[in-house]
């Protein structure tokens, strides 16, 4: 691409989108309670961008003849997920987002609580 303005407007705005673009925006960083419990937040992060300009020359242009008219914009959408749970070597994740319609969506996200259980379970049955 040419260094035009155009060029140099959209370099500037992708060099600006990557200072945003982060791990830490995705996955938080861990917060320890005193309990000794970690949380660790997730989050969806969407970006968009656009850009758009010209360099046409005109009759009535001074200069170099080529007036510059442009913009470009990008907008950002953070949206937290879910946070995963560290407690007793145990991981958990508990979403924030509005509970699953489907009963099969259901079973899927408590199938994980019900292994804890179960396996809790059977760890007291061998004590005895």
């Amino acid at each position: 691409m040419d260094n035009n303005n155009l060029g140099s407007l959209m370099e500037t705005t992708m060099s600006k989108i990557r200072e945003m673009v982060d791990v830490n925006t995705i996955i938080g960083q861990p917060v320890t309670t005193v309990d000794g419990i970690t949380l660790i937040p997730v989050s969806k992060v969407s970006f968009g961008f656009a850009s758009g300009g010209t360099d046409i020359p005109t009759k009535n242009a001074g200069g170099d003849g080529k007036p510059f008219g442009g913009g470009s914009g990008a907008g950002v959408n953070i949206t937290p997920v879910a946070f995963l749970i560290i407690s007793d070597g145990n991981v958990r994740m508990l979403n924030v987002l509005p509970p699953a319609n489907t009963t099969l969506d259901r079973a899927i996200e408590t199938a994980p609580i019900v292994m804890d259980k179960i396996t809790g379970l059977i760890k007291k049955d061998k004590e005895f």
